[in-house]
């Protein structure tokens, strides 16, 4: 099929029959599956490195060999298409390798989240319906002491950094390396609507839901984020390494697994996370792009060493998500030369929905407002069909105040919830998936989300955007993480409050000043100014790394 594409800064050229219908006839389309999005990646790029930590590295040509021997692997010892294979890693080569053989072989990749309590582990195991489970050796006691509740498994495959053997009592159980054999095993096949891949939400309400998402949904948004990520201000080139900080068992790490092997790019694999590995490996491996939340740069941009890794880290691209990114700390990040821009999605969505990339309205503005547009919730990714809407699914007006519930529809959203239909016509009420985020949009195109629908505080019966006050809080020279909630008032329904971690050079009067200040200028209002400011020791952290503001809400008196 031939087909042209007008090339726009150095976005690379993709094949574009991947974007095709498929019929899988006579006329040779392809059905949209992982195995036809990565045929050439082995050929085109075969000495580009993937590198784990400080351990092992290998090149793509050798990657693919193994995805391929681990998949005979699997076979031999009874997965089979249809089967779901949980894995329980951090962000290791092996669960890299498990990205692709567990799905392309028609399988269902699990990806269990390991910051969930043990009960809530089982809990998604078994709601899941796994059958295998792919485990690396430290966190086998965990499920050693609850075995017998895990009777619905089949078999265990189990790991260690050093690829030696593991002792367990797990049964029966199997050697991660000594699955991985025939290197010339074929991958089926698949129609592109076949389950690929299915995880938990958070679960800030309730017990976590499942998601799933098929081939098709997976190579379509692989394609929006490689489309996405090579404009200003990111302009991802073919030499930028990857190091992605987003957990591989949250939203399949933004699919940036995916998009940098589609890529090309040396990919960067940093286990479990540490701030003096990562700052290692981004001076050893030349890292000039990443994908991470606001408390993982915090963490960053807090390291007493940070100023050693100075020449390093001037010219790192950084892509914020998972929550706002607060100015302050976008700030601090391009002192040291570190471009930070925001994102948006969910678990339901795969997740990309938008991106802070300049579109031809900040192409043309000074560098002030690019940079304060940058951090904004962004501007829709290609596909993309997002609005904000009043309860009656009309368009609020583009004015950068009035303030709508964002809906949206893409090739790779979620169908609905795994086995939870009333959740699910919920999800997708009038046709359009509810995010549950509230939203501007302002005259130019750009989002602003300015908090969650269950966050949002309501005083007064109208909203203070809590998101808004945070990032107003966060230019605070010094100031540590924080966070907003409404506490019940007798008069108004709400009043915020902001939680602040200490810190030595802020106090309850220089905060309050700081507002002011900024009510002032009118940055925020007078009224939105929180009544309490409670100092904590540190800011408790949900399973993704976001600010736990249900924890926090505990903490009330």
């Amino acid at each position: 099929m031939a087909a042209t594409m007008e090339k726009h800064s150095n976005i690379p050229v993709l094949i574009l029959f991947f974007m095709s219908e498929s019929t899988k006839g006579e006329n040779g389309d392809l059905d949209l599956n992982l195995k036809n999005l990565f045929v050439n990646s082995a050929r085109n790029f075969s000495n580009t490195e993937i590198v784990y930590r400080d351990k092992r590295r290998m090149t793509y040509s050798k990657f693919f060999q193994r995805v391929k021997g681990f998949a005979a692997g699997l076979e031999s010892i009874g997965v089979k298409r249809g089967d779901t294979v949980a894995v329980i890693d951090w962000d290791t080569d092996k669960f890299m390798e498990a990205y692709y053989s567990v799905p392309m072989m028609g399988a269902v990749l699990h990806t269990v989240n390991i910051r969930y309590p043990p009960e809530l582990i089982y809990y998604t195991m078994n709601h899941a319906e796994d059958k295998w489970v792919i485990v690396r050796d430290e966190f086998i006691p965990i499920l050693e002491r609850n075995k017998q509740v895990f009777d619905f498994i089949k078999g265990w495959i189990v790991y260690n950094d050093e690829n030696g053997s593991v002792n367990t009592s797990l049964s029966p159980n199997y050697n991660y390396e000594d699955l991985v054999k025939d290197s010339s095993y074929e991958f089926p096949d698949l129609d592109e609507n076949t389950t690929a891949t299915v995880f938990y939400t958070s679960g800030t309400t309730g017990l976590p839901k499942g998601v799933t998402f098929s081939h098709r949904n997976l190579v379509m948004h692989t394609l929006a984020v490689s489309n996405g990520i090579h404009f200003d201000p990111i302009s991802v080139k073919r030499d930028d390494s990857f190091l992605i900080l987003v957990p591989m068992f949250h939203v399949h790490s933004w699919g940036l697994p995916y998009v940098g092997l589609l890529l090309g790019q040396k990919y960067v694999l940093p286990g479990r996370y540490e701030v003096g590995m990562i700052l290692d490996l981004v001076k050893k491996e030349k890292i000039r792009f990443s994908a991470m939340v606001p408390s993982i740069l915090y963490m960053i941009l807090s390291a007493p060493n940070l100023d050693e890794y100075k020449e390093y880290v001037r010219g790192w691209k950084v892509i914020i998500g998972g929550a706002a990114l607060p100015r302050g700390l976008a700030l601090k990040a391009k002192s040291y030369g570190i471009t930070t821009i925001g994102a948006y999605g969910m678990s339901e969505t795969a997740p990309l929905l938008t991106v802070a990339i300049y579109n031809d309205a900040a192409q043309t503005m000074d560098q002030e407002n690019q940079f304060n547009f940058s951090i904004t919730t962004g501007i829709p990714a290609a596909l993309v069909n997002l609005r904000v809407v009043d309860e009656k699914l009309n368009d609020v007006p583009k004015d950068s105040k009035t303030i709508g519930e964002i809906v949206v529809r893409a090739p790779w959203l979620t169908k609905g919830y795994f086995k939870d239909p009333d959740k699910t016509a919920e999800l997708w009420r009038g046709g359009w998936l509810h995010t549950g985020d509230l939203a501007v949009i302002h005259p130019n195109g750009y989002i602003s989300i300015v908090d969650r629908e269950k966050d949002a505080v309501k005083s007064g019966g109208e909203f203070i955007p809590t998101l808004v006050l945070e990032n107003a809080l966060s230019e605070l020279q010094g100031i540590g993480e924080v966070a907003v909630v409404g506490k019940p008032h007798e008069k108004w329904g709400e009043r915020p409050v902001a939680f602040i971690v200490k810190s030595n050079n802020v106090n309850e009067t220089l905060v309050y000043e700081h507002l002011e200040k900024y009510a002032e200028v009118g940055r925020i209002q007078k009224w939105w100014i929180p009544d309490e400011l409670i100092f904590i020791d540190s800011m408790p952290k949900t399973s993704t790394g976001k600010s736990d503001k249900k924890e926090l809400r505990k903490l009330l008196k």
